[in-house]
């Protein structure tokens, strides 16, 4: 291609088997519009038909993230620039009807205008590893929070011995002894509950034991991609993924804290009107990644020092309003680390200078006053306290220099 050549602009209304794309000139003209397979041969036809009228100034593709997503990376991968188009608005739908070519023509119309579009995500990365993750890892947690459920309900219901022998049981005790049960092959009422609650808890087990792989997995992911982020106070594994796949494994394509707040669905939207200023909660946005900032926000009123005497010091507020404030606060955190990830201590010695100084796990917990086994989380480097890593170290030095 040649700079003489027309410039011209692409459209595509994806679908899951079929692409409608469409091609437009500097005007908005439509120059052709033409159906392809959504597969990878589909693709690379596509880009030809496409590349054939001239220049191509932007793709725009309806659905980056489900059915455009295998289209939008082989755009990439030949250098095109794909934008992410929103659906056209119900009104213009409305007024001018709505067919595939329609919508594809409206695309590329969009993309050629030069508005202000969002860049997609990349998926090809470690972030879309951890999304991948997360679908069996939400699962099997769901699945198993279902079947204790329904064990909880075998055990009110069971025959008056099996529920003397478990009512009083944890969740964990309960899934031990149900999964001890030897019942016979008789077709009584008590060996018939025994069965069912066997298959149960051998069930919640595997998925444990399933979900604990992911786990780890996501760990080696988190701490591969972004370590300060689980350094954060109140990030778990879980959150931290989630976040992380939120921001997508091209992060840069969001231009300021607030966009990433109004992706997380934080940001507060205006509805003043006249003399009264007031704000709505956003019910847009990645409602994952809100449920991420929700958990923190949680973890941190609970056992955050800072974060209480925040909520106390605004005692008119309700606990939802303090809720959507501290998430706010805690979106502006979390993107700074996204964007800029900062070293973490490192805590390979700790444990090695620990023992030569001859304490234990107790002396430096209740120096430190906090649990043991957070320092032991610690030390084996499976979570990370950027705080709590900063003092333990500080007090070690000191061990050392007495």
């Amino acid at each position: 291609m040649t700079d003489l050549e027309p410039l011209v602009a692409g459209g595509v209304d994806t679908h899951k088997d079929v692409h409608v794309a469409a091609v437009v000139d500097a005007l908005g003209g439509v120059l052709a519009t033409k159906s392809f397979p959504a597969s990878a041969s589909g693709y690379s036809a596509l880009l030809i038909w496409m590349t054939s009228f001239g220049r191509i100034e932007r793709v725009g593709v309806e659905g980056t993230g489900a059915y455009g997503a295998g289209l939008a990376r082989h755009l990439e991968l030949n250098d095109i620039a794909v934008r992410e188009v929103n659906r056209p608005n119900r009104q213009a739908r409305r007024s001018r009807g709505k067919n595939d070519e329609i919508d594809a023509i409206a695309a590329a119309r969009v993309a050629m205008s030069n508005e202000e579009l969002a860049f997609p995500k990349k998926r090809s990365a470690q972030v879309e590893c951890m999304r991948l993750l997360l679908v069996p890892y939400r699962s099997f947690g769901e699945t198993r929070t279902r079947m204790l459920n329904q064990l909880d309900a075998l055990v009110v219901t069971a025959p008056e011995e099996l529920r003397e022998m478990l009512r009083n049981l944890s969740k964990n005790a309960l899934v031990a002894r149900c999964n001890g049960f030897r019942p016979t092959n008789d077709l009584d009422v008590t060996q018939t509950a025994k069965h069912a609650m066997k298959a149960l808890a051998e069930q919640i087990l595997s998925l444990q034991v399933q979900r604990l792989t992911i786990e780890r997995q996501l760990l080696t992911l988190v701490l591969e991609n972004n370590p300060s982020l689980l350094g954060a106070r109140g990030v778990g594994i879980e959150t931290a993924a989630v976040l992380l796949v939120a921001a997508g494994d091209n992060p840069g394509r969001l231009h300021s804290e607030s966009a990433f707040a109004a992706l997380c669905g934080v940001a507060p939207i205006d509805a003043s009107s006249g003399k009264i200023v007031s704000h709505r909660l956003s019910r847009g946005g990645d409602r994952r990644a809100n449920w991420a900032l929700y958990v923190i926000a949680l973890n941190r009123m609970a056992h955050d020092e800072r974060t209480r005497r925040y909520v106390e010091a605004h005692p008119a507020r309700s606990k939802k309003a303090n809720l959507r404030c501290l998430k706010r606060f805690i979106a502006r955190e979390v993107y700074s680390l996204i964007i800029d990830p900062q070293p973490v201590t490192d805590a390979a010695h700790f444990r090695v200078t620990r023992l030569q100084k001859r304490l234990t796990l107790v002396n430096a917990a209740s120096a430190l006053e906090v649990a043991p086994a957070r320092l032991s989380e610690i030390e084996r480097q499976v979570r990370f306290d950027t705080e709590l890593a900063s003092r333990y170290a500080t007090w070690l030095n000191d061990q050392i220099a007495a």
